[in-house]
């Protein structure tokens, strides 16, 4: 299981630098101490375009340009232009409304509760995927460029679902602790934790077609169900609230935070399919049905927690909605990645979350709502 008490050990590679002598290499494991060595008198001096790429590169991760993936630098521009800090977010109205004993109705509270127990945990898992995990893999210097980017975002997500909770006045410990003790929430987690195991490792290295699949792998089950399937009931619930002018602080919260993710699912697709394009030989047809598979669980995992959050029907939703969009969904992911769709013919139930998750609308949000994005400024539910 994943220990992130562990202590990191340097990958043996320096993270893509290629080593010039022996003498290198015993200095980077403290074995000589006669000479002194610096970055600049062991990598391989100036950089070629052609010589990145995404894995296994032989290119001098420490030098950033020239681009070769002009997406993934543009991504992270993008990104820093729309900071925010969940502080930002007046949440008066939502503390009203929750010690109200007639502001919500039980299942209501339940859900919001549900939804904070998932996220406050997931996003500190998807954290700690990027920077003990996928980052070390990566051997292009724009891509990680992004990744520390994500990876802060990730840290104000989790501060976000903190911060609701504390200005709601909840038992911290109750809501940090469902992924132990819920089980549609637990059981979510422990189908992930397997493929963040294997990038977390300090002992695997890729290099080899067999764990150059096993990241690939734990890479799409990164982006395309974790980030872009487990997140999708919790935000369609927070946001039904807010188009009902219920906990309208906390669902502002969760649409700055679908941006976030959506721009992350974005950029998942992008390297996976760029691993595709320069490694043909690990999308096989066995691999490709294997990863069918696995989205297919995430669905029915996604699902069960979907009827646990609402076992009865609230806000205009229900659990049976939900197993058309999580298909809907599941099948763009497929499509993202190049495999076959599962659910021929499925259909979105909830067309008003198109205007916001709809990734051919991202260029126009950044475009035209950074001011108000950076300052936190209210969202129209319209």
């Amino acid at each position: 299981m994943l220990n992130f008490e562990e202590e990191m050990t340097p990958a043996a590679n320096l993270a893509g630098v290629r080593m010039a002598t022996m003498e290198a290499d015993a200095v980077l494991n403290n074995d000589s101490k006669e000479h002194d060595y610096t970055i600049a008198s062991v990598s391989t001096g100036r950089i070629k375009v052609e010589d990145k790429r995404i894995i296994n590169s032989n290119a001098d991760v420490n030098q950033l340009v020239p681009f070769k993936y002009k997406w993934a630098w543009e991504k992270y521009l993008a990104a820093c232009a729309n900071h925010w800090m969940p502080q930002e977010v007046n949440m008066s109205a939502d503390i009203a409304l929750w010690k109200n004993p007639n502001g919500l109705t039980d299942d209501e509270r339940r859900l919001v509760m549900r939804n904070l127990g998932f996220f406050s945990t997931a996003d500190s898992l998807a954290a700690n995927n990027i920077s003990l995990g996928t980052y070390r893999h990566i051997s292009n210097p724009e891509c990680r460029q992004y990744l520390l980017r994500q990876a802060f975002e990730e840290a104000i997500h989790t501060h976000s679902y903190q911060y609701i909770v504390e200005s709601l006045g909840m038992d911290e410990g109750e809501i940090f602790n469902m992924y132990h003790e819920v089980p549609s929430i637990r059981d979510k987690d422990e189908f992930l934790l397997p493929f963040i195991d294997v990038l977390t490792n300090p002992a695997f290295k890729t290099g080899t077609p067999e764990n150059d699949q096993k990241l690939l792998r734990s890479l799409i089950v990164f982006a395309c169900i974790m980030e872009g399937l487990f997140f999708y009931v919790g935000f369609v619930q927070i946001l039904a609230l807010g188009r009902q002018n219920k906990m309208t602080g906390a669902a502002e919260q969760y649409q700055y935070i679908l941006r976030d993710e959506s721009m992350h699912l974005n950029f998942g697709v992008d390297v996976i399919n760029q691993i595709k394009l320069e490694n043909p030989h690990l999308w096989t047809p066995a691999f490709r049905e294997e990863i069918r598979g696995l989205i297919q669980k995430g669905v029915e995992l996604e699902y069960r927690y979907a009827e646990d959050t609402m076992p009865r029907g609230v806000l205009g939703l229900n659990a049976a909605m939900f197993k058309e969009y999580l298909r809907f969904i599941a099948n763009r992911r497929c499509q993202q990645i190049g495999v076959d769709v599962l659910y021929q013919g499925a259909t979105n139930p909830f067309p008003w979350m198109a205007e916001m998750i709809d990734l051919k609308k991202e260029k126009n949000f950044f475009e035209t709502r950074v001011t108000e994005y950076q300052t936190g400024g209210a969202l129209s539910w319209d």
